[in-house]
């Protein structure tokens, strides 16, 4: 907020704005700007202070706000939030990290494996779905900056990439790859060694839709000059 994402989002003026690790809570944010600008919006945070965390701002008021997943420690740390807009359901999922140690990656995993399979469940009554988030997983050797010395690290570890290859062939599509083809587009960069500058980046922020959208995809693009994080924005625009 203290760098200019108020500026931003009336510039940029998304129709839904899906954020993650949010570490605050509503009553620590001052809301008012984004009432100002036409957002409803919706947050869910981790019980622990400070930490993690989900919000959706959107101009159309949503049908129906899902907070949480119903799975305790996923919901515990503020992870999961659905918004539906007719036939359309959009999520903000903060998927963890894995890189501060092997307890982590294990709960990266497990996360891994039930969030599949729930939403595989919210298919069944709506099949229609936009699944944005911090995936904190690169998916191919295209999508990081130096895939040979990152092989054995969180975020680019085999089983990581498989369970993205899965993922998507379970009826998902990358948005942003089924309009960029090329090398040397990221979404998060190191806060050490100018990473950002000299462009040596990780994708792990996807919007993932079902196959069912696909027809609808008009653009999906990333934002690095916008620079509130160590993050940028990306973008997905269906007709």
């Amino acid at each position: 907020m203290n760098k200019g994402l108020s500026q931003w989002l009336e510039a940029a003026a998304p129709d839904v704005l899906c954020l993650q690790e949010i570490k605050a809570e509503e009553s620590q944010v001052d809301t008012a700007i984004f009432e100002h600008l036409g957002y409803h919006h919706y947050w869910f945070s981790a019980q622990k202070k400070g930490y993690s965390g989900v919000a959706i701002l959107s101009k159309v008021k949503p049908d129906q706000v899902v907070v949480g997943c119903g799975i305790d420690y996923i919901d515990f740390e503020g992870r999961v939030l659905r918004a539906d807009f007719g036939d359309l359901s959009v999520f903000s999922i903060y998927f963890p990290s894995g890189s501060s140690g092997d307890e982590r990656q294990e709960v990266k995993m497990r996360f891994l494996s039930d969030i599949q399979s729930y939403l595989s469940e919210i298919q069944k009554e709506r099949p229609k779905l936009v699944v944005c988030g911090d995936y904190n997983i690169c998916h191919e050797a295209i999508d990081i900056h130096d895939p040979i010395r990152n092989a054995k690290i969180s975020g680019f570890l085999p089983e990581e990439r498989e369970w993205m290859t899965a993922f998507l062939k379970e009826g998902y599509v990358d948005s942003f790859r089924e309009k960029v083809k090329e090398p040397h587009h990221y979404s998060w960069w190191s806060y050490r060694a100018n990473a950002r500058n000299n462009n040596k980046g990780w994708r792990i922020d996807y919007a993932m839709l079902t196959k069912n959208l696909e027809s609808r995809l008009k653009s999906a693009t990333i934002l690095p000059e916008a620079k509130h994080s160590d993050h940028c924005p990306i973008v997905v625009e269906l007709d």
